[in-house]
């Protein structure tokens, strides 16, 4: 809790922590996400794991200086060995491991392109996966071109921006505040918009369609002017700082330079509207219950499918 939102800092469900391409067999990456030091490491038969960082046996962090060897991680300080699940497999210089020389492990998956952890308050096994997208790796469509940034919000207030149709006129400029429709299905948010958007020969119709699976992932599919494809993950990065990343994919045109011109900018369109964004989230605090008008979007709907990814405090410690 905080005197700006009453609810968790942190919330349920699938989170980026990597692009695919950005951890190659054998790397160590050190993370820091939901206040915890984590250190991420691919197998060298290539699969992805991420534990808590430091060493219980004198605490020092695996990110720095850690080294793969095989499908474990050494530990730079006393050579320490761990499996991807956290538990101690080896210490060269003991005839004995200690049994309480063992990491908590954490549930990774990847799935296109990226690779995602599972977070939950009370320890949860994951209640859903994340589905493939068809876009990604598709002859048809571009490769991702990404884009990040460190934001002082929290996940739910981001993720409200999806049916918040008013602001896309006022704070941004659109042509036409958005028809905005929402529906919920489980852990499953699904917001249509239909929109116009402006271009120099003239107004088009558009639509943005979004699938949220909790608030750590979501894609935004934009027709209109090019078809575009959004992959968008936003995780906690302490209680005060979120990271949300952005990957681009785009429907190929008729040439390569026709592609990559209207393709940046429209992606420099949407960063100019999350630029646009920013300081409103880092400084607007949650209003409960809103003072909400007939032209508002589906916030109330929002807002109730937001409250089942949080693991209140007396639940956590009852756990």
């Amino acid at each position: 809790m905080s005197a700006r939102f009453p609810f968790p800092p942190y919330a349920n469900g699938w989170f980026q922590i990597a692009y695919s391409d950005e951890l190659l067999p054998g790397e160590v990456r050190p993370l820091r996400y939901f206040g915890r030091d984590l250190v991420l490491f691919r197998t060298e038969a290539g699969a992805p794991y991420v534990l808590d960082a430091h060493c219980p046996h004198l605490g020092a962090h695996l990110g720095y200086g850690g080294k793969v060897e095989g499908e474990v991680i050494r530990c730079p300080f006393h050579a320490y060995t761990f499996d991807g699940l956290g538990a101690c497999v080896e210490v060269p210089y003991a005839r004995k491991i200690p049994p309480t020389a063992k990491l908590a492990g954490h549930t990774v998956r990847e799935v296109n392109g990226l690779v995602l952890l599972w977070h939950h308050g009370e320890s949860a096994s994951p209640q859903w996966e994340i589905p493939e997208v068809p876009e990604y790796e598709s002859d048809g469509w571009t490769p991702y071109e990404k884009r990040s940034w460190r934001i002082r919000s929290r996940n739910q207030e981001m993720a409200e921006n999806a049916v918040d149709s008013a602001h896309f006129k006022y704070l941004h400029g659109t042509v036409i505040q958005p028809l905005t429709t929402a529906e919920v299905e489980g852990h499953v948010l699904h917001v249509t918009s239909k929109t116009k958007f402006g271009t120099p020969r003239g107004e088009v119709d558009a639509t943005i369609e979004s699938i949220s699976r909790g608030f750590g992932y979501s894609t935004v599919r934009f027709t209109g002017i090019v078809e575009t494809l959004l992959v968008s993950s936003v995780i906690p990065i302490d209680e005060e700082y979120v990271e949300a990343r952005f990957a681009f994919s785009i429907k190929k045109l008729g040439s390569q330079s026709a592609t990559s011109g209207v393709g940046a900018a429209f992606i420099a369109e949407i960063e100019r509207q999350m630029d646009q964004d920013i300081p409103i989230w880092e400084n607007k605090v949650y209003k409960d219950p809103p003072a909400l008008c007939d032209g508002d979007g589906p916030i109330g709907l929002f807002r109730n499918w937001a409250k089942q990814f949080y693991s209140w405090p007396e639940k956590v410690s009852k756990a």
